[in-house]
């Protein structure tokens, strides 16, 4: 494994990197993680869960827009993936608790990291930030 000076930036050529026998493309590593948090909502949904555990409802009514079934897709292929798990409990009417994993609490730094990059920066960010997959449009 190569070692960096604590302040030597990571450039492509750094990308490979060995680890024993194993090549490792970080590049890679890092679309599977980006990949395992895309989606409209989840961050949104990891955010909260963040701070506490959430009823299913209670969730609804925090992220605004959301549908119902939008959640649960959400949810679910957040706990498919070990981030969030979800407790049942046998009552009536159905008491559903969902609260992220100790894998999703090693995200807590970045999340953290993400909520002081907002206070820094948020006030600079358009009301309504440009839609995805668009191109910018030009003032004349």
């Amino acid at each position: 494994m190569k070692i960096r000076k604590k302040d030597e930036l990571m450039t492509p050529s750094m990308e490979n990197q060995t680890n024993g026998d194993k090549q490792i493309n970080m590049h890679d590593e890092m679309r599977r993680a980006f990949a395992l948090l895309s989606g409209k909502w989840k961050l949104e949904i990891m955010w909260l869960l963040n701070q506490r555990m959430y009823r299913f409802g209670e969730l609804r009514k925090a992220i605004p827009g959301i549908t119902q079934h939008m959640l649960t897709a959400q949810l679910r292929e957040l706990e498919s993936d070990g981030l969030v798990s979800r407790t049942v409990y046998a009552e009536v009417p159905p008491r559903v608790e969902y609260e992220i994993t100790q894998k999703a609490r090693g995200l807590g730094p970045t999340m953290e990291a993400l909520t002081a990059w907002w206070n820094e920066y948020g006030r600079t960010v358009p009301t309504k930030p440009a839609g995805r997959g668009r191109k910018a449009s030009r003032t004349p």
